[in-house]
């Protein structure tokens, strides 16, 4: 059963074995580097402001699609289970 198999370790399986994921969870630590770096400075220019919201809005936005990609193989392997 599948719903023994924890959110983590699958996240881990789809990191080595799914590219569209793989390329996901890049393109999300990229937005979060970019992210780290406006946080260390002391000041935010108005455009540096508002490149922090897009990021943030991407970066959730890539969770999301990730989130939905794992719940997806734990349905396809549900349905298999049975």
């Amino acid at each position: 059963m599948s719903c023994l198999i924890p959110e983590g370790e699958l996240r881990e399986q789809l990191l080595k074995e799914n590219a569209e994921y793989r390329r996901l969870a890049a393109e999300h630590q990229s937005y979060d580097d970019q992210l780290e770096g406006l946080s260390n400075k002391h000041f935010l220019s108005e455009e540096e402001k508002l490149q922090e919201k897009t990021l943030k809005k991407k970066k959730l936005m890539l969770k999301d699609q990730m989130y939905l990609m794992v719940q997806k193989i734990r349905k396809q392997m549900d349905t298999g289970s049975r």
